[in-house]
């Protein structure tokens, strides 16, 4: 392009990460029924299944807020596209395993990241069904862009296109007895919190590495991700056995609510079992499909 002197300046083009933060995040379960049950317990509106391709051999059911999610997710079928998910759950037991990372395309993901050096596979498409109270049916489509292995420290870590935002975020799944209104924080344990952190803040535009009591934590731009040393998460949930959540995943997941009073006793009304913590209440692994859920307020 042309300088204000009329030479010829050369043109720079500047690339820009494509990552805004924390889109969802999906448990791998291993009965999809009996996880369904167990969140609705918890006091979560859960959305009806939603069964992905033949080809997939999966299916869902979503915990949906204002600006993320939660999904659970189940092998209905085995296939040899969802034989690394079934190995988790075998190695690992089943739990949080899954960071789905917010874009707006795909496609221009792919060529920005692999610009900035950042490991990534190629743009997938895919749909599933979507059952609405009135008994139609809808479609959600996704666009999806996996992070090479070698880019994610812990689990699973993709980035997520919504192409059907409007058959995602239902407004009837976004009202939740017990208060939800967020996730709020997801926490694991590493024997090298720093570098664990380091290698999860390069996934995102806003990331950024802090140090906390017993290990660090990564800005995304959305919810962070605190990364601490074995002690130190069983110092922070010492009610609960952490070896009974995901191995290789998330131990905690944290979700902002209205009042903890309130979801106090929507739990308790439920008959679980509610435990102190520093920042809110928790309840045990058994009672959320291998994953530490910690209430906290909004």
């Amino acid at each position: 392009m042309r300088g204000s002197q009329g030479g010829m300046q050369e043109e720079r083009i500047v690339t820009q990460h494509p990552v805004k933060g924390v889109d969802h995040v999906f448990l791998l379960v291993e009965d999809l029924d009996r996880s369904r049950d167990q969140f609705a317990r918890l006091g979560f509106t859960v959305s009806p299944r939603g069964l992905h391709s033949a080809h997939k051999g999966t299916a869902n059911h979503t915990i949906m807020f204002e600006h993320d999610y939660l999904e659970l997710l189940g092998i209905v079928a085995e296939t040899e596209a969802n034989a690394s998910r079934r190995a988790m759950i075998e190695k690992g037991g089943e739990g949080l395993y899954a960071v789905a990372c917010r874009i707006d395309d795909a496609a221009r993901a792919e060529r920005e990241l692999k610009a900035l050096g950042v490991g990534v596979g190629e743009p997938s498409d895919f749909q599933r069904p979507v059952p609405r109270p009135d008994g139609s049916e809808g479609v959600a489509a996704f666009s999806t862009l996996m992070f090479e292995p070698s880019e994610v420290p812990i689990g699973i870590s993709f980035m997520c296109q919504h192409r059907t935002r409007e058959m995602v975020w239902l407004p009837e799944l976004l009202d939740h007895p017990n208060g939800a209104v967020a996730l709020a924080g997801l926490v694991a344990s590493t024997d090298d919190p720093d570098a664990t952190a380091a290698g999860f803040a390069r996934l995102f535009a806003a990331g950024r590495v802090d140090p906390i009591d017993g290990g660090a934590r990564v800005a995304t731009g959305s919810i962070p991700l605190d990364l601490l040393r074995l002690e130190a998460l069983a110092s922070r949930y010492p009610a609960f056995d952490v070896g009974a959540t995901a191995q290789g995943g998330w131990a905690a997941m944290q979700i902002a609510v209205r009042d903890t009073t309130a979801t106090r006793t929507t739990l308790q009304n439920a008959g679980i079992a509610v435990v102190e913590t520093l920042e809110g209440i928790a309840v045990a692994p058994a009672e959320a499909s291998g994953t530490i859920v910690e209430f906290v307020r909004a």
